[in-house]
């Protein structure tokens, strides 16, 4: 039997109050842009290929260079690599800001996703080394979940409230009192720690980075344009050096990652779930927000508003995440969080073009809640299955399973949501319409609602109310998808992991480890890492 593990005090709280602040910061910018790209696009004239660049250059730089950095932190200090990252990452704030051109603002944005990179395994390996307790741990990780969750709620909401009275550029800027926060509290509060011993393989991380950017980028082509010859090849590309990166991580003396974790009880398949997590999450957030904007035609603030009841909902629930844990198997709790998800996806097949309030809001609320049950325990059970060790690269593996996940489901949902709303709006387009007018009009709502302005009256309102019917046509088939992949993950979790009692530890991980298929030095050479240990400094 595992020794109790020493309980954190009251400043390992505080320090996690700090670790909050480059969560906030992140998941802020992940949405903060959407709805000050009018104002960037008059003031900035990009291109349609370089406004794309500006919204996706962050994701994809932070999504490639996550594992890298996790394991970077394990060797030169998390609170360092915190820094490090916090201060490029303010700087790139800045830049962005004062962008005069569209190529400096996507620089801007590329040098964020750096920063970003730093900024979220070092948050959740420091969590990890801070909190030895099981509870305590289960506890932060709910914080923390909600703190990400908060993020992306609050960023279209200051989005919308800065743009009222000042420029773009303040969008950006609203970033740095948490970046000067974080660097004054940081040394204070947050302890060092690194990983003796750990040193970075430079093969395994181009191979990682090479690895993931492809298929991120490839699945949102795929979203945005259809399938084609380049992300297709993008996505082939990216899955064999991946699987390159997974092959040198069995046979190399120094992985980055320690690929016997999955044997650990459940490991596998908590890393499964988190990524179908933000494959429905991210899915349900664009049908919603073009919902409100595009169909309903409220304001980016009003529409912000109307979901701020999901975080507070969000902050209500991950507490008590952490209470049903500790009564009640963490499959049951996985479960009951991806059935209330799936109610929110069910709500949103039941819009229409009239306004039902009561109905967005349930749903919001339905949709963020599940899913903080589920990813609470799910992170969890990721980073408690890790040696502390390696907590920073694995924070890193779980943070890249969210972007991939985000980025499947918006291809997946996204591609079913475009050939229904196409081939219903083509049915019902009206006649005598320009073909040019006409072939703009059925890739996207945004698409026809552009083309609609150039017409007279009928056809204006005639074309506007047919796209808004064609979107909310295409609402069921792609929510009843997301529905179906999350009652899906409900069973899976019921039947793989019903027997489990409680979220593993790592200092139980020997107990939990199927005995490896055959012995040799890379074998041991793995057990010399994953036994690693990780030495606190101030």
């Amino acid at each position: 039997m595992p020794p109790t593990a020493a309980k954190a005090g009251c400043k390992a709280w505080i320090g996690l109050a700090v670790l909050i602040l480059p969560v906030l910061l992140v998941s802020m910018d992940i949405t903060v842009l959407y709805f000050a790209l009018p104002s960037i696009n008059a003031d900035l004239h990009p291109t349609s290929t370089q406004q794309l660049w500006m919204i996706d250059i962050y994701g994809f730089i932070l999504a490639a260079l996550l594992i890298t950095m996790g394991g970077i932190g394990d060797r030169i200090g998390r609170r360092r690599l915190l820094i490090i990252g916090t201060i490029l990452f303010g700087a790139a704030s800045v830049l962005a800001a004062f962008s005069g051109s569209p190529e400096t603002l996507i620089i801007a944005r590329a040098l964020q996703g750096v920063g970003g990179a730093t900024l979220m395994p070092s948050t959740l390996g420091l969590i990890r080394s801070m909190f030895n307790d099981a509870k305590q741990r289960r506890t932060a990780i709910a914080v923390w979940t909600i703190g990400m969750g908060a993020g992306s709620a609050l960023g279209p909401v200051f989005s919308g409230l800065l743009l009222n009275w000042f420029w773009w550029g303040s969008i950006f800027l609203v970033n740095l009192p948490f970046v000067i926060l974080l660097l004054l509290l940081a040394p204070a509060f947050v302890p060092e720690y690194r990983a003796e011993g750990a040193r970075l393989n430079f093969v395994s991380a181009l191979l990682s980075l090479t690895a993931v950017l492809p298929i991120v980028w490839g699945c949102k082509e795929l979203a945005v344009h259809g399938a084609s010859l380049g992300s297709i090849a993008a996505i082939a590309v990216g899955l064999v050096l991946g699987a390159m990166f997974l092959r040198r991580q069995v046979t190399h003396a120094n992985p980055m990652i320690d690929l016997n974790l999955f044997r650990t009880r459940g490991f596998g398949p908590a890393i499964s779930m988190n990524l179908v997590v933000y494959f429905t999450m991210v899915g349900f957030g664009i049908y919603m927000t073009q919902y409100l904007m595009e169909v309903l035609r409220m304001s980016p603030l009003e529409a912000a508003l109307w979901t701020m009841a999901s975080p507070i909902g969000i902050t209500i629930t991950g507490p008590l995440v952490a209470y049903m844990v500790g009564r009640m198997r963490p499959a049951y709790v996985i479960a009951i969080g991806f059935a209330i998800a799936a109610s929110g996806c069910f709500m949103m097949t039941r819009l229409t073009l009239e306004k039902d309030l009561p109905l967005i809001v349930a749903a919001a609320v339905c949709m963020g809640c599940g899913v903080v049950m589920a990813s609470t325990v799910v992170t969890d059970w990721i980073v408690g299955t890790a040696p502390a060790a390696q907590s920073g690269r694995i924070s890193a593996l779980l943070q890249t399973a969210q972007e991939l996940g985000a980025a499947l489901g918006i291809a997946v949902l996204g591609t079913i949501g475009a050939a229904v709303f196409g081939r219903t709006l083509a049915a019902s387009i009206p006649s005598g319409l320009p073909q040019g007018t006409v072939d703009a009009a059925q890739q996207t709502l945004g698409g026809a609602l552009n083309s609609a302005v150039t017409l007279p009256e009928p056809e204006r309102g005639e074309l506007v109310r047919a796209a808004q019917e064609a979107f909310v046509a295409s609402l069921s088939p792609a929510l009843f998808t997301a529905a179906g992949v999350l009652i899906a993950a409900a069973i899976f979790a019921l039947v793989r992991l019903h027997h489990i009692t409680d979220v593993p530890n790592d200092a139980d991980a020997d107990d939990e480890v199927e005995p490896p298929a055959e012995t040799g030095p890379a074998a041991a050479a793995a057990q010399n890492v994953a036994g690693g240990t990780s030495a606190p400094t101030h």
